[in-house]
Order: structure tokens, then sequence, then C-alpha cells
């Protein structure tokens, strides 16, 4: 999923989303949004690559090591995204009320295909997350998130609480 299927689905000119190209800043940056659309949901965003990328959380982010929650990756957002608050008015994509729930900054610590291990250093989430591809029900789009606990060696995905 890209930034220019995101686009596509929104009109810059009737909505106050931000819009932007690529951020000029180095630090890595995520953000939580508390998402009121049609389900509440947050969606967390992780900047990369010049965009933010993007998973919907049907749930809250996963407390305690070895909690794991469905992360669906939606398409990729603007980097202005990581800002925004506001209502999404009714008929157009995403409508609903937008608030960030948290942010901060995070340390990539894996980076495959599958698979993204990251330390999140916000004001509620702090400490070492993976985000895993599943393929649950033949879907590319649906990932674990999954808290570990705070060392920094090798994971086993088999010794995870199930």
């Amino acid at each position: 999923m890209n930034l220019k299927e995101n686009r596509k689905k929104r009109s810059f000119k009737r909505v106050s989303e931000p819009f932007q190209e690529f951020s000029r800043e180095s630090e890595k940056r995520f953000v939580v949004q508390k998402h009121q659309a049609r389900h509440l949901h947050y969606d967390f965003r992780l900047e990369l690559d010049g965009v933010l990328r993007s998973w919907a959380l049907p749930k809250e982010f996963p407390k305690n090591p070895g909690e794991k929650r469905l992360a669906v990756e939606v398409e990729d957002h603007s980097i202005n995204y990581i800002n925004f608050e506001g209502e999404i008015p009714e008929g157009m994509y995403g409508a609903g009320r937008v608030e960030i729930w948290d942010k901060g900054t995070y340390v990539l610590l894996n980076r495959q295909e599958n698979e993204l291990e990251f330390v999140l250093k916000g004001s509620r989430l702090k400490g070492r997350y993976v985000l895993i591809r599943t393929h649950w029900q033949g879907k590319k789009n649906n990932w674990l998130i999954v808290r570990l606990i705070n060392s920094f060696g090798p994971i086993s995905i088999g010794k995870l609480k199930r």
C-alpha cells in the first residue's frame, strides 16, 4: 500500500487533512491516533521511507510482554499526518473524529519484509514491540503487534504467551 493510493481517496481541497511529500527530519517518529470512525480503533503510524507506514488496531495496544493484537496494514499516509487531530467530515474516506492518543520517537531494531521490531519512546507507550505479518485468513495486510520484554536479545516467536 502506498501514498498514491491514500491520496486517491482524499480531497485535500475539501478537508483540512495535511498533505506533504517528504519529511526533512532525520529522527524517526511515531503516532497513535484514536479514530472514532464507523468503529473505534487506533491508527498506528511509523515514520519510515519518507511516509507514515500505517496499521489500524481494532483494540488498544498490548500492554504486557507476550500480549498480541491484530494490526491491519492500511495505505501509507503523508508525514504531516503525524500531527493531525480533527474531524473528517461525513461522506469522506475515514469520516469521524481523530485525536492523538500517543506520539514520540522510536528506534528500529530489525526490519524484514514480514517483520518490524522497534522500541517506542512515547508518553504512554514505552518499550519493545514487534509487528509480524501473518497472512491470517489469506490476507496479506494482517499483522500482529506483540509487546516484548525490554531485553534486547533475540526473540523466539514460539515462546510468546498465547
